[in-house]
C-alpha cells in the first residue's frame, strides 16, 4: 500500500502511539483486501453499528477506554445503531431479568463512552441514520466509514455515496484516523454490476421479499435491476425511498449486497445506464412464481409451527415517518373491517427517536396509540437475542429480523390481517 507523507507520519507515531495503532489497523485492513492506498473520508458524520452494552463485549469497552484515555477522538460526530432496551416493549419478569441483569449490563457505561468519543446527541440511536429527521444523510460521492449493513447499502445505492461493508470497530477506526482503504465499493470498477435482474412480476413486488430473493441469489455481488421502475416510478420520493430502505436491508441480510442499481431510478443508474453492467454479467429473472418459491422455502424455526403469535415487530430497519402514518391508516381501517377496537396481537412499531418525536407531533400518534400499537426506538434484533424471547412465536414482515432470529416472516398484508383480525 502506498501511503502519503501525512499517513506515513501518523503510522510512524507523529500523533502518538495510540493514533499510530489506529493507522496500523486501517493499513492492515486495506492490505487484507489488496487496497492500493488510503483515501480521505469526506462525509460530515459517521455511523457505528455497535450500540449495545452486552456484558460479553468487554474488549470493545477496553478499546474505547484506551482511545479516550489517550485523548483520541473521532474525526466526525457519529450516530449509532438502536438501543436494545425499552420498558414500553412487552417483556415478562424473567425476560426483563435476563435483559437487565445478564445481557445489557454495560449499556449505560458504554453510552457514556460513545458520548465522550463523539456521539452526535442522546437521540442518535437508529439503524436508519439517513432519515431526514435524524440528519446523517451523506451526499452523492461522499466517502464513508460506516458499518450497519442496511445503512451501507442505502447510502451506496439510493444516495450514491461510497462505502464498503465495514465491520464494527473498523467504522470508528476509520473515523478517528480520517482515512479508509480504497477497494471494493469505493472504486469505479467495484461498483459495476455482475448480475442483471429482470423483474417480470404482475404486481408491485413486496420490498422485503424481492430483496431477499436478490440477496440470496447474488450474495455479495452488485445487481443491476431492470423493470422495477415500472412499479416504483423514476423519482426518489418518500414512498420510493421507504420501499428501497426495506428492499436494500433484505438484500444485505439475506445476502451480502452492499450496492444495487435500479435502472432509471438510482443515481448512478440514471447517469450511466447499462454502462454499469460488467462484461459477462449473469441474469436472474424474477416473476410471481419465483417470489412464491423463495417465500415458501423460508424455514419455520418455532418449536410449535402452529403456535399463535405472541408478539409482532415492525421496523427492522426502523420505520420512516411515512410508514408510521400509512400503517396508522391501515390498522384503523382493518380493525373497523374486522370489528375490533385494538390489535389482537401485541404489536411494536420501531423507529428512530427523532422520527418518533416528529410522529408524536402529528394527529396520527394518538390514533395509532388508540389501536393498541406500541411505538419504540429499540432494535428488534437485540430484543430477540434474549434466549427467553427467542422461544416466543414472534411474527414480522422484516426479512432481516427473520434471517437473524427465530421470528417468522409474513408479508405486510398478512401481518395486517394477523394483528387486526387474528389467526396464524
Amino acid at each position: 500500500m502506498q501511503l502519503t507523507a501525512e499517513q506515513q507520519q501518523i503510522l510512524d507515531g507523529a500523533k502518538g502511539e495510540t493514533m499510530a495503532k489506529v493507522m496500523k489497523t486501517m493499513v492492515m485492513y486495506g492490505d487484507a483486501f489488496e487496497a492500493e492506498k488510503l483515501v480521505p473520508i469526506t462525509s460530515n458524520y459517521n455511523h457505528l453499528v455497535t450500540s449495545f452494552g452486552l456484558k460479553v463485549m468487554s474488549p470493545v469497552y477496553d478499546l474505547m477506554q484506551q482511545l479516550l484515555d489517550a485523548g483520541v477522538m473521532s474525526g466526525q460526530k457519529f450516530s449509532v445503531d438502536p438501543r436494545p432496551l425499552d420498558r414500553n416493549v412487552p417483556a415478562n419478569f424473567l425476560q426483563n431479568f435476563v435483559f437487565n441483569k445478564l445481557m445489557y449490563t454495560k449499556q449505560d457505561f458504554y453510552e457514556e463512552q460513545l458520548k465522550k468519543l463523539g456521539l452526535i446527541d442522546d437521540d442518535a440511536f437508529t439503524c436508519a441514520c439517513y432519515m431526514d429527521e435524524v440528519g446523517n444523510k451523506p451526499q452523492k460521492g461522499d466517502v464513508l466509514s460506516w458499518a450497519e449493513s442496511s445503512a451501507v447499502v442505502y447510502a451506496n445505492s439510493v444516495l450514491g455515496a461510497r462505502c464498503n461493508r465495514n465491520s464494527g470497530i473498523i467504522d470508528i477506526m476509520g473515523s478517528i484516523v480520517g482515512f479508509v482503504p480504497y477497494f471494493g465499493l469505493l472504486t469505479d470498477e467495484g461498483r459495476k454490476a455482475t448480475w442483471v435482474i429482470k423483474i417480470e412480476t404482475t404486481k408491485k413486488p413486496e420490498a422485503q421479499l424481492l430483496g431477499s430473493a436478490i440477496g440470496m441469489k447474488v450474495m455479495e455481488d452488485v445487481p443491476y435491476i431492470v423493470g422495477l421502475d415500472k412499479w416504483l416510478g423514476t423519482e426518489l420520493d418518500d414512498a420510493t425511498c421507504t420501499y428501497l430502505k426495506d428492499f436494500g436491508a433484505a438484500t444485505a441480510s439475506n445476502g451480502a449486497v452492499g450496492l444495487y442499481h435500479i435502472e432509471n431510478l438510482t443515481p448512478e443508474a440514471v447517469e450511466q445506464g447499462k454502462a454499469l453492467i460488467a462484461e459477462g454479467a449473469r441474469e436472474y429473472i424474477i416473476d410471481d412464481a419465483e417470489l412464491e418459491r423463495v417465500k415458501a422455502n423460508y424455514p419455520v424455526v418455532w418449536k410449535n409451527p402452529d403456535a399463535t403469535p405472541k408478539l409482532c415487530f415492525m421496523g427492522c430497519p426502523h420505520m420512516s415517518l411515512e410508514q408510521l402514518k400509512d400503517w396508522t391508516d391501515k390498522v384503523e381501517a382493518a380493525l373497523k373491517e374486522y370489528g375490533n377496537k385494538k390489535v389482537v396481537i401485541p404489536t411494536v412499531f420501531t423507529a428512530a427517536p427523532k422520527v418518533l418525536e416528529q410522529f408524536n407531533k402529528t394527529e396520527y400518534a394518538s390514533r395509532l396509540k388508540a389501536t393498541g400499537v406500541i411505538t419504540s426506538y429499540i432494535c428488534p434484533l437485540m430484543y430477540m437475542n434474549n434466549p427467553l424471547c427467542k422461544k416466543m412465536p414472534v411474527i414480522t414482515s422484516s426479512n432481516k429480523l427473520r434471517t437473524y432470529t427465530s421470528a417468522r416472516y409474513y408479508t405486510d398484508d398478512e401481518i395486517l390481517v394477523a394483528i387486526t383480525k387474528g389467526g396464524k
